[in-house]
């Protein structure tokens, strides 16, 4: 298989002062990727700036002869962010949304400020950058973007109600984009590392952050991201050389008919076959669910028009 290439590619990081952004940067810089190292500089849980992250960053990879420029903004600003892509190279190919913050508290005792701030960088953030990146990609018929979900968005975590919340947000915007992109050539997906950072250094021991390095994640990107590429709105966990497919499933159901009214008692006593997987099937799109309840039920809702 030829050497996957990003040569005259530019290429859109935030977050990528540290931790995997950083390694997403400096991995696509020495594959030929021209790229804006964006980061806002502040803490694990939002707060402060500093330019000195990213401008750190962009002088490793000019030193070893790659090409990169450095962006401050917050990811709330996405244009701004573009705009330096814009400026400095002329277009934008790939959008890696990794930027990110915690601000883990049970839901009895999480502030107002800690449920929006979590919102506004992985939510607002993302959809920011993306959006002001869109039309570029859209014009030049070609694209690549990559959310960052997380195992608390696809199954919810204990005291992440916040952080969970936005991740799963993020799953529903990246299928979503995927099918909106389709035709432009333009391919979205999305990804749920296990990577040490500064938000696990703290907790994690060595040898687990060792395992969990960054560096096990990037092939995964590098790949999605490459023009070679045909995957787009896919959930992958990817982590300690570890890497999978996530799906949904449906189990068969139940149709007890529509030619009489059912009541919760009804639907309680066919609760396990309601709940029974042992002939599920992939649940892949909406038209698979209406799929599913005409074959259940006898009605056409693909071709059913007023």
């Amino acid at each position: 298989m030829s050497e996957i290439s990003y040569k005259n590619k530019v290429v859109i990081v935030t977050g990528a002062g540290g931790g995997l952004g950083k390694a997403y940067a400096i991995e696509f810089a020495k594959r030929g990727a021209k790229v804006v190292v964006n980061d806002l500089g502040g803490s694990g849980h939002g707060e402060g700036a500093s330019s000195s992250a990213a401008d750190l960053v962009v002088e490793e990879i000019t030193t070893a002869g790659g090409e990169a420029v450095a962006n401050y903004d917050s990811v709330e600003f996405g244009a701004r962010i573009v705009k330096t892509a814009v400026d400095a190279y002329g277009r934008v190919d790939v959008v890696i949304n990794n930027a990110g913050i915690l601000r883990d508290s049970s839901f009895a005792k999480m502030s107002d400020q800690d449920w929006e701030l979590i919102q506004k960088v992985h939510v607002d953030g993302a959809y920011s950058v993306t959006k002001a990146a869109w039309p570029f990609m859209v014009e030049q018929g070609y694209g690549r973007v990559i959310f960052t979900t997380s195992a608390a968005g696809i199954y919810g975590n204990f005291g992440q109600a916040n952080y969970s919340t936005a991740k799963s947000g993020l799953l529903g915007l990246g299928k979503t984009l995927a099918l909106e992109g389709a035709r432009k050539n333009i391919q979205v997906n999305v990804i749920a590392p296990i990577a040490g950072s500064r938000l696990t250094e703290t907790i994690w021991p060595e040898d687990v952050l060792k395992a969990t390095s960054p560096e096990y994640v990037v092939p995964l990107v590098v790949k999605l991201c490459s023009e070679d590429n045909k995957e787009s709105g896919s959930v992958f966990e990817v982590g300690a050389s570890w890497f999978a497919k996530v799906r949904i499933e449906r189990t068969e159901g139940y149709a007890f008919g529509i030619d009489k009214p059912i009541t919760a008692e009804d639907v309680a006593e066919k609760w396990d076959k309601i709940c029974d997987f042992t002939d599920a099937k992939p649940a892949e799109n909406i038209i698979s669910t209406f799929n599913a309840v005409s074959k259940m039920v006898g009605i056409d809702l693909l071709n059913a028009k007023k």
